[in-house]
């Protein structure tokens, strides 16, 4: 529209920079480039390729602004490629993003010595699936993708982007709200906190403290629940009826395949504290069962095992598996099984609730219309006043509206 009316155009700006590409240290990948005083810049034929860095003692700087191998002659000192001539190599190396920018096309391929990586194994395995990053993740990524659309133009790979999905993490600030640091004394370290509450509970409560992209203070305080939520893992295990594989209660049966079906879908959405979240309300749910059948404890311990691997692998091992539990097929619920036998409906009169009523699964919207009227304190509400309205959402509330 602005572009008919002549009010405008549309254009796209860049703020992209130059930053400088070399570093003046040993560690680092040699710039496949030669100079030479007659026939200057030429780089490294293909066949002398890669330049690999001099193995040395010591990499103390030059003392001259150059890189520590600017004084190595052994290496620098080498013939032009093009007049056989008197030359010396680059003594600059690449930054460290210069190889992480395409690290995940050699990983696919790591001992192919003829090419970067193979055209069949790269087309099979191409993009990658979900790509996670930090803080870092911004700077790196563009990299990345630059990287991949040059190899991309050059016909190396065969998608325009590298990555299919991105799922960016937020800090863990300190408990003071600030970002982690020696400078400050506000340092949580793991070790001292695994010492304390076991390794499972500092990272059961790392997933659980808020969304996954989301920066947090830390609470050591959150530790301690999270570690009381395994000690009632550990404590089902003593529930279990050994003559009972599956159990017989249909409340507990449609429980489990809900977390099934939740606990899925929240890893598949990196929504891990939600999925944790949902354990825990399973569990508080087990524990009020007499007995436990043992089918059913196998089900909760192969949900909880990617949330703490260890108590669920020793767990696992006590129920008499002979193989990892990380082995074991992940769960598959039943949708059928999922809805409940009878679902608490609440029942206002004139906004106010003044009833709660079981359902039945399947009763029809007249049915429970029908039950939510004849309810006694319901009817005690109404008294001898008319029934203007009944407006029933299903499963959640019937609302009772009077003349």
């Amino acid at each position: 529209w602005l572009k008919k009316e002549k009010l405008g155009k549309k254009v796209v700006n860049y703020k992209m920079r130059d930053w400088v590409f070399s570093r003046q240290r040993y560690w680092g990948e040699p710039i496949p480039i030669i100079h030479c005083e007659k026939c200057g810049v030429v780089p490294v034929p293909e066949k002398d390729l890669p330049v690999k860095l001099p193995k040395v003692k010591a990499y103390e700087p030059a003392g001259t602004g150059e890189s520590p191998l600017a004084t190595i002659s052994s290496w620098v000192n080498v013939k032009c490629p093009k007049c056989q001539g008197k030359a010396k190599r680059e003594t600059n190396t690449m930054p460290q993003w210069a190889g992480s920018s395409w690290y995940y096309l050699r990983f696919i391929d790591t001992e192919n010595k003829k090419a970067l990586i193979d055209k069949k194994k790269e087309e099979k395995m191409m993009p990658v699936n979900v790509y996670v990053g930090g803080d870092h993740a911004t700077r790196h990524l563009i990299y990345a993708r630059f990287w991949h659309k040059f190899l991309y133009d050059q016909g190396v790979v065969s998608t325009p982007e590298p990555f299919a999905r991105l799922e960016f993490l937020g800090l863990i600030l300190a408990s003071d709200g600030r970002k982690m640091s020696k400078r400050w004394g506000n340092v949580i370290d793991p070790s001292d906190v695994i010492d304390q509450f076991g390794a499972d509970a500092f990272r059961l409560y790392e997933m659980f403290m808020g969304p996954f992209t989301q920066s947090i203070a830390w609470n050591t305080d959150g530790v301690v629940g999270t570690r009381r939520f395994l000690d009632k893992v550990w404590r089902l295990g003593q529930k279990i009826d050994k003559n009972q594989q599956s159990t017989k209660n249909r409340e507990i049966e449609s429980l489990l395949h809900r977390t099934i079906k939740k606990v899925g879908e929240d890893i598949e959405e990196f929504k891990f504290n939600t999925a944790i979240s949902c354990l825990m309300i399973c569990v508080n749910e087990l524990e009020k069962s007499s007995e436990l059948a043992t089918k059913d404890y196998r089900l909760l311990l192969l949900l909880l095992s990617p949330f703490a691997p260890h108590i669920a692998e020793e767990l696992w091992s006590q129920m008499g598996e002979k193989k990892s539990i990380f082995l074991a097929p992940w769960p598959k619920y039943d949708a059928k099984k999922i809805v409940a036998e009878s679902v608490n409906v609440a029942v206002q009169v004139n906004g106010k609730v003044r009833a709660v009523i079981a359902i039945a699964s399947g009763t029809s919207e007249d049915e429970v219309k029908a039950q939510a009227l004849a309810d006694e304190n319901v009817q005690s509400h109404i008294g001898d006043k008319t029934v203007k309205k009944v407006i029933y959402i299903p499963g959640k509330i019937v609302s009772i509206v009077l003349g």
